[in-house]
C-alpha cells in the first residue's frame, strides 16, 4: 500500500512540478537565472528535486527543467525528466517555438516534442503514440503552448501587472488542458524547519482544466495548487517561486527554494 501510493505521488509530482520557471528582465547579452527547488510528500519524504534554468534575450527565452527522484522515492519509481523550450520574445508577446521532454522511468523511455508555428498551428513531433493515449486533431491545439511558457506568462504579467489572473490552453504532446491562475492575495511567509525564506508573498491558485486526456498519465489525481512569488530575492524585482503546494488523492506536495543564482545573487535557503 505504502509502495502504490509513493509511485502514486511520485508520477503526479513529475507531471505538475514545472512552475520553477522565472521570468527575467531583457538585457544586453543575456540575462539567466538558476534556480533548485527540493519536493516533499507525506511524513516529509523528500521525493524530489527540481533544477530549472532560465535565459533571456532582447527578443528570445529559453528554460530547461530537470526533475530526479530523491532518497526513499527512488526505490519505488526511478524517474528522470528533462524538458526545454526554446522561444521567441517580442516586446511583451512570448511565443514558443520547440518544445521538447525526455523521461526516463524505471528504465522506460519516452520522448515528447512540440513545435509551435507562427500562425498559431502546432506540429506534434513526440515519439510513438500508445494505443490509448491522447488523440487531438489540428484545430484543437492551435494557438496553445507548452507547460513551462505558461508559467513564463504568469511570473511575466504577475510582475508587470501584479495579478495571477490568468488561462492559458497547454499541449505537452501528450495532454490538452487549460491552466487557470487566480489570485489569492499577500502573504508574509516566516523561516520553518525546512527554509530559511521570510518576507512578503503574492500567492497564486492554480487549477488544471483537462480537455483531452492521455490514459498514459494518472487521472483524476491532481486538483489544485498555490505558488508563493516573492520579489524582494533579486536585485531586479522579479517573481520568484519560493514556496509551492499541490493538493493530490496522496496528500499534499510542497515545494522549496532550496537555492537561486542570478543576477550576481547566490542563496541557499535549505539545509538541503
Amino acid at each position: 500500500m505504502f509502495s502504490a501510493r509513493m509511485a502514486g505521488l511520485l508520477m503526479v509530482v513529475a507531471v505538475f512540478m514545472c512552475c520553477a520557471v522565472v521570468g527575467t528582465a531583457p538585457a544586453s547579452g543575456e540575462d539567466r537565472v538558476d534556480v533548485r527547488l527540493e519536493v516533499y510528500g507525506f511524513a516529509g519524504l523528500h521525493v524530489l528535486t527540481n533544477q530549472t534554468t532560465t535565459a533571456e534575450t532582447s527578443n528570445g527565452y529559453s528554460i530547461a527543467m530537470n526533475l530526479d527522484t530523491r532518497g526513499l522515492a527512488s526505490a519505488f519509481v526511478d524517474l528522470q525528466s528533462r524538458s526545454e523550450v526554446q522561444g521567441a520574445l517580442t516586446g511583451e508577446v512570448l511565443r514558443p517555438a520547440a518544445y521538447r521532454a525526455d523521461v526516463k522511468r524505471n528504465g522506460f523511455d519516452r520522448h515528447y516534442g512540440v513545435n509551435y508555428m507562427n500562425d498559431g498551428s502546432v506540429v506534434d513531433k513526440s515519439g510513438p503514440k500508445s494505443a490509448d493515449g491522447a488523440h487531438l486533431d489540428a484545430q484543437q491545439v492551435r494557438g496553445t503552448v507548452d507547460q513551462l511558457t505558461a508559467y513564463f506568462l504568469l511570473e511575466r504579467q504577475l510582475a508587470k501587472r501584479g495579478t495571477c489572473q490568468l488561462v492559458v490552453p497547454v499541449f505537452d504532446g501528450s495532454e490538452l488542458y487549460k491552466l487557470h491562475f487566480t489570485d489569492l492575495g499577500q502573504e508574509t511567509l516566516s523561516p520553518d524547519s525546512t527554509q530559511s525564506f521570510s518576507g512578503p508573498t503574492k500567492v497564486c491558485d492554480i487549477s488544471r482544466e483537462v480537455v483531452v486526456a492521455s490514459n498514459d498519465k494518472l487521472e483524476g489525481t491532481y486538483q489544485h495548487g498555490k505558488i508563493w512569488y516573492a520579489s524582494s530575492l533579486v536585485p531586479r524585482g522579479h517573481m520568484i517561486p519560493v514556496r509551492i503546494q499541490y493538493d493530490t488523492v496522496f496528500g499534499a506536495v510542497t515545494g522549496y527554494l532550496a537555492e537561486l543564482s542570478g543576477e550576481g545573487v547566490h542563496l541557499h535557503l535549505t539545509a538541503q
